[in-house]
């Protein structure tokens, strides 16, 4: 007969190591980064919930330690044992404030007028010290792009550009393309940001909205592989046409040659004392 399951003591929390499953690992290792990573949420919530009462969802994407991220060195400056998670702002709830309602409900309308609807093409609204941002589903990213130019409520006729992010830890979400959005007219200013998986890399070019991205989409394209299908002419500007990998991925080894200087030799990036 099993004996029944030890609860810990009311007002008493329970133990790190009687939160984990049975099939998982149970070494002193394993149990230590279970709790880095409660804390490392527990810290996320806090910094993130910016006064927020209720439940609030937060894309946690990583766990960051220490002040720098030094590795494999003493450390005297009291920081080394910081321990936050790496948080991406969450939904935001109306009202925005501002002209940000304004925009969000023309664009809300064209679309469901248009028959794509607002909520298959906008997965969320995020406003974050000041800024709007739109994380726009990739199928529906050249509609909602066209509607943005041309509707003469919105006018965003300007776009800055389009810059790649990397985000390894984010499965399924792991690259990321942010545009900049100016309308000259309104005098405002939005982000877009659109997401596509490792596996898939693949996001509808805006060239044919926005002609300028053409020079952009294909340094997005050089730097972080992500594929802008229905470019004109998609190829490397920065790097040789036969360079491997996309060199500003966070997992793109850093490599180097050593260097000597007075007599000593420095050694490569990837052979130093490691930083994340």
């Amino acid at each position: 007969m099993t004996p029944p399951e030890k609860k810990p003591p009311a007002g008493e929390k329970a133990d790190v190591a009687a939160t984990v499953k049975p099939g998982e690992a149970t070494t002193p290792a394993a149990v230590a980064a279970q709790a880095t990573s409660e804390t490392a949420l527990e810290a996320a919530a806090q910094n993130t919930a910016g006064g927020h009462t209720g439940p609030m969802p937060l894309p946690v994407i990583g766990v960051r330690e220490g002040m720098f991220g030094a590795r494999g060195s003493g450390d005297t400056s009291g920081y080394g044992g910081l321990v936050g998670a790496v948080a991406l702002p969450g939904p935001s709830e109306r009202p925005y404030g501002g002209w940000f309602d304004e925009v969000v409900d023309v664009l809300a309308e064209v679309l469901d007028e248009s028959g794509t609807g607002f909520a298959a093409a906008v997965e969320s609204v995020v406003v974050d010290r000041g800024e709007l941002t739109l994380n726009v589903a990739r199928e529906h990213l050249v509609e909602v792009a066209q509607v943005l130019r041309d509707d003469q409520d919105l006018r965003f006729e300007l776009s800055m550009g389009v810059s790649g992010v990397h985000y390894p830890h984010q499965t399924g979400r792991e690259l990321h393309a942010v545009y900049h959005l100016v309308s000259v007219t309104h005098g405002r200013r939005l982000r877009l940001e659109v997401t596509a998986p490792d596996d898939d890399p693949h996001i509808p070019s805006t060239v044919g909205v926005y002609p300028a991205n053409d020079w952009h989409e294909r340094e997005t394209w050089d730097f972080f592989g992500i594929v802008f299908d229905g470019h004109p002419s998609l190829a490397r500007i920065e790097m040789p046409d036969d360079w491997p990998g996309h060199p500003q991925r966070k997992d793109y080894p850093l490599g180097g040659i050593p260097v000597e200087y007075k007599g000593a030799t420095v050694p490569p990036p990837d052979q130093r004392r490691s930083y994340s």
